[in-house]
């Protein structure tokens, strides 16, 4: 006959510094680069346009207005400005669903997001020199206090 058989072992769960770094870097993928994709997207606008083959009046409208997406995206692609900070963004969005796979889902969803917001008014701060008010500073606080007690509820 044979023996018992080994008893499954459950994979280790991560350090937790692990997960404070992972929620970071996703809440500063989605956070910091938010304001450098709208300050380049702005720059594109104020520039002048060239002439598109594709977009005169006598072409049917679904046609222009195919073509002018197409060259929207192509133009906001070859502008290192803008599509850094959304390759890094996009790279966030990978991150967050790697999280989502192994990390509590009522714990992820609310702490990128927020840290997103947090990270959005300190990129807005590097990207624009907006000032920080007080009222702002007040929020993310408040912000970083719910995140505390989202898990410190998951822990107790």
């Amino acid at each position: 006959m044979d023996p018992d058989p080994p008893a499954a072992v459950a994979p280790a769960s991560p350090p937790i510094w692990r997960w404070v770094v992972s929620f970071l870097a996703v809440g500063a993928c989605w956070g910091l680069t938010t304001p450098f994709m709208r300050r380049a997207a702005v720059v594109r606008d104020q520039q002048p346009k060239p002439q598109r083959p594709y977009l005169t009046s006598d072409a049917p409208w679904w046609k222009r207005k195919f073509w002018s997406i197409l060259y929207a995206v192509i133009d906001l692609l070859k502008n290192p400005a803008y599509a850094v900070p959304l390759l890094l963004n996009v790279t966030g969005s990978v991150w967050f669903f790697l999280l989502i796979g192994q990390a509590e889902l009522s714990l992820t969803v609310p702490i990128t997001n927020s840290l997103a917001f947090l990270f959005t008014v300190l990129g807005e701060w590097w990207a624009e020199g907006k000032v920080i008010s007080r009222d702002t500073w007040i929020g993310m606080t408040f912000v970083l206090g719910g995140i505390a007690l989202c898990v410190h509820s998951k822990t107790s």
